[in-house]
């Protein structure tokens, strides 16, 4: 069931995305609503399980490889269980999302090279079911409210 979230929630949790240490002074000058009333509605956030908890974000430099990209699977449905153990196993992957559409998976690599990712691109390419990948690298992040 979808958690009811009113336009304030909304912004709550789009502050606390950007930035987990905002003081509650701020929030509530930033919404507009009394200080008592933000640390009110987080708590409720909180037991509600809408805030599943907070984390560390390292500097983007620091915490990030030297490569990172989106590849697209497309694969047969019967070999999809054995593709999924294999890439949980991978150190270099970062998430592996079922989608819709005209390919089946979505997985997020972390690479320290691009040589690195050229030798894991055609070891994925050559398991067994995979029909076939297409891989976008990416450049840069504008936009970051990913859970950690």
């Amino acid at each position: 069931m979808k958690p009811d979230l009113d336009d304030i929630d909304h912004k709550i949790l789009a502050l606390l995305m950007d930035n987990a240490r905002l003081p509650v002074t701020s929030i509530a000058k930033a919404v507009g609503i009394a200080r008592t009333t933000v640390i009110a509605r987080i708590a409720a956030l909180e037991k509600r399980d809408v805030i599943a908890g907070y984390g560390l974000k390292l500097n983007q430099k620091l915490a990030q490889p030297a490569v990172r990209a989106y590849v697209g699977l497309s694969v047969d449905a019967r070999y999809a269980p054995a593709l999924i153990r294999y890439l949980q196993q991978l150190p270099e992957t970062e998430t592996l999302c079922a989608v819709s559409g005209a390919i089946d998976y979505m997985l997020t690599l972390r690479c320290p090279s691009t040589e690195i990712l050229d030798k894991l691109l055609d070891q994925i390419g050559a398991l067994d079911g995979v029909r076939q990948t297409s891989t976008s690298i990416i450049l840069s992040k504008r936009i970051d409210r990913g859970a950690l």
